[in-house]
C-alpha cells in the first residue's frame, strides 16, 4: 500500500522538476548569445558583394523616391547578410534621424567590462553616384570582417555600427553622428573607434586620426600605415572619424587612400583581390585592437 501511495508521488515530483529544469533551460538559452558561424574572406564573395551594393542596389540616399527606396534596401541587405539566419548576430536597429536605423551586430568578448571597439561604416552614396569609394568598399569590407570574426573568442565587445547617412552631403550627417556617439556612450567609454572607408585604392591599409594618442596605440605594424589627416578634409567635415574625435571620442579612419573630393568621380571599381586583402588586413587589425592591452 506504501508503494502504491509513493509511486503517484514520486510521479508527480519528477514531473515537476522536468518542468522547472525546461523553464530554466529555455531561460537560459534566450540570454546566450545566438549561434554565430564564420565565413573565410574570398576574393569571389567580396567581389560579388561590392556588385551587389554597387550595381543590384546602386544610388542609395534619402533624396528621391528611387535611391531613398535602395537605402532601404541596403538596409535589409545588411541585415540579412550578418543576421540570425546567416551569420548569426543578432542586429539592432537604432532609430536614426530620419527613417532609416543604424544597424548594430555584437560580437560579444570574454569581459563584457572592458571597453569595446567600435568598427564604423557608411551604408548610403552620394547623390548622382553608386558609391564605390564612398562608401560601397569600406562597408563590404566590415561586413566581410564581421562574418570572419563571427564566433571569435576576443577579450572584449566588438559593435559593428552601420550609418544610413554621410556621403550624401544634404544628408543629416551631424545628426547621424551625435546619434552613434550617444550609443557608443550607452555601451561605456570606447577602447578604439574605427571608421572604415574607401577600401579599394590599394591592399595596404592607412590609418589617419587627431587623437594622436589612440594613432600611437593602434598596433598597426606590417598592416597599415600610420598617415597624417588631411587639414583639407577637416573644414567641411568629409572625414567622419574627425567629426567623432570633436565630440570626443578615440576615432582612427581607416582607409586605402585620403577621402574623395567633391569633384572626384567614384567609379571606379576595385579589384576583388585587392578588396578581399584590405578585408583581411582589416580583420586581423581589430582582433589585435580587441585583444591588445
Amino acid at each position: 500500500m506504501l508503494i502504491l501511495v509513493l509511486a503517484p508521488l514520486w510521479l508527480i515530483v519528477s514531473a515537476g522538476l522536468a518542468i522547472h529544469h525546461r523553464v530554466t533551460s529555455e531561460a537560459s538559452e534566450e540570454q546566450r548569445p545566438r549561434n554565430q558561424f564564420s565565413r573565410s574572406i574570398s576574393a569571389k564573395e567580396v567581389g560579388d558583394d561590392l556588385r551587389k551594393i554597387t550595381t543590384l542596389i546602386g544610388e542609395r540616399h534619402h533624396s528621391g523616391e528611387g535611391p531613398s527606396k535602395n537605402l532601404t534596401r541596403s538596409a535589409s541587405w545588411i541585415e540579412g547578410l550578418l543576421g540570425p539566419s546567416n551569420t548569426g548576430y543578432v542586429i539592432e536597429k537604432k532609430q536614426g534621424p530620419l527613417k532609416w536605423p543604424i544597424l548594430v551586430a555584437k560580437l560579444p568578448g570574454k569581459d563584457p567590462d572592458k571597453s569595446a571597439v567600435w568598427i564604423i561604416s557608411t551604408y548610403d552614396s552620394r547623390a548622382g553616384s553608386n558609391g564605390i569609394e564612398a562608401n560601397a568598399t569600406g562597408l563590404v569590407a566590415s561586413i566581410a570582417a564581421a562574418r570572419a570574426l563571427a564566433g571569435s573568442e576576443v577579450n572584449s565587445n566588438i559593435h559593428f555600427a552601420f550609418l544610413p547617412h554621410f556621403n550624401h552631403l544634404d544628408s543629416p550627417r551631424m545628426e547621424t553622428a551625435a546619434l552613434l556617439k550617444n550609443l557608443i556612450s550607452e555601451n561605456g567609454s570606447p577602447k578604439a573607434v574605427l571608421c572604415i572607408e574607401a577600401m579599394g585604392a590599394q591592399a595596404a591599409l592607412q590609418a589617419t586620426s587627431r587623437d594622436a594618442a589612440l594613432l600611437a596605440n593602434l598596433p598597426l605594424h606590417d598592416l597599415a600605415t600610420a598617415v597624417e589627416p588631411d587639414p583639407t578634409c577637416l573644414d567641411d567635415d568629409k572625414d567622419l572619424a574627425s567629426v567623432l574625435f570633436e565630440m570626443g571620442l578615440p576615432a582612427a579612419r581607416i582607409a586605402t587612400r585620403s577621402p574623395l573630393a567633391s569633384d572626384e568621380p567614384d567609379d571606379r571599381m576595385p579589384a576583388e583581390s585587392t578588396l578581399a586583402q584590405t578585408a583581411i588586413y582589416l580583420t586581423e587589425l581589430i582582433k589585435r585592437c580587441v585583444n591588445s592591452r
